[in-house]
């Protein structure tokens, strides 16, 4: 049995970051629960079966609580993350880890020195069709990569998904479009699962542009946006990302000197002179699915050797998307701050 507690519940996916863990009372428990909001804890707790507490510090003094879950706002990731380091909890960050890379690179080094297991909510290697363009890539059957396009959308700001009073809690999940709290809006909300997706698939980036804009104006940050990415080995990439999309059909392109591989609808399709019968068509042959990115790290906790994703990748993929920011602010090519 693993003892659970939660810094935050301000984000989208605590509700169901807390079922998961419900549905497992044999392995684990939810001690106890902290938020910046005392209303929202309170309600949290009642769905979790478990005390709220005033001070998140009397969380990481438990030597009971094996593990804390950071879902808070994005602008007191730092601070949570360094008491839980300080108090050797392993502990899972839904993403971004920072909105800027010299805090991401803290907490990285904060992370790696205390030791602990760590996760971070990116969830889509864990997709059948991510883990076999991961395959392919990493076999050569498509070549030498110089092209791909990976987009994360939805119509949320056109469904008015983060207003007020949606949720479990009055305000619902509206700070996610506020800037100071989140360090984002759309684009980087969704983009920073494209992003990782791309990083694992390419590798490091030399340098970004991109633009971002709002549409409606119904929330005060950016709605959606497109990147550009060189990558070290030479790939260029497009990242597309926000709120403002009624479908994502094609989500993903990668293309090599060796074949091509892109998703339609859902299916996979390849055309490649390295693999029999890849002749453009629909590939069913897909790897199983792996568990969602929370559920390995609670896989790892019981100490099931799963992947996870490292603090230095979490600090890479938030100052890759500091620097698509700034590249949109200053119209200009830049360079991520990875050390």
């Amino acid at each position: 049995m693993k003892t659970i507690a939660f810094l935050g519940v301000a984000h989208i996916h605590s509700p169901s970051f807390i079922r998961s863990i419900l549905d497992r009372p044999a392995q684990f428990t939810i001690k106890s629960l902290w938020d910046s909001d005392p209303e929202r804890a309170s309600i949290a707790a009642e769905h979790s079966n478990c005390i709220a507490v005033s001070d998140y510090r009397d969380i990481l003094s438990d030597e009971a609580v094996d593990a804390v879950i950071v879902c808070s706002e994005t602008n007191l990731h730092r601070e949570l993350v360094e008491a839980a380091c300080a108090a050797r909890k392993h502990l899972f960050v839904e993403k971004p880890l920072a909105s800027s890379a010299d805090d991401a690179f803290w907490m990285q080094r904060a992370i790696d020195a205390a030791g602990v297991i760590f996760q971070i909510g990116h969830f889509m290697r864990s997709y059948p069709i991510s883990r076999q363009l991961k395959a392919w890539i990493d076999d050569g059957a498509l070549g030498t990569i110089t092209r791909a396009r990976h987009s994360n959308v939805h119509h949320g700001a056109l469904a008015g998904w983060f207003d007020p009073g949606l949720g479990w809690y009055e305000d619902g999940f509206y700070w996610m479009t506020e800037l100071e709290r989140a360090g984002c809006g759309g684009f980087g909300d969704l983009g920073a699962h494209s992003l990782d997706m791309l990083m694992w698939l390419l590798g490091d980036v030399e340098c970004v542009t991109a633009q971002v804009d709002r549409l409606l104006g119904r929330y005060n940050c950016d709605e959606y946006g497109e990147g550009l990415l060189r990558f070290d080995n030479g790939a260029i990439a497009s990242l597309a990302a926000g709120w403002v999309d009624m479908l994502n059909p094609q989500p993903v392109l990668i293309s090599g000197t060796g074949g091509l591989a892109y998703v339609d609808n859902g299916k996979l399709f390849l055309k490649s002179d390295n693999l029999q019968g890849a002749d453009g068509g629909e590939w069913t042959d897909l790897p199983a699915a792996l568990p969602h990115a929370f559920v390995l790290f609670l896989e790892a906790l019981l100490g099931e050797s799963v992947p996870l994703i490292s603090a230095k990748e979490a600090a890479d993929r938030s100052a890759v998307m500091q620097a698509l920011y700034q590249a949109a602010e200053t119209n200009t090519w830049v360079k991520p701050q990875i050390p």
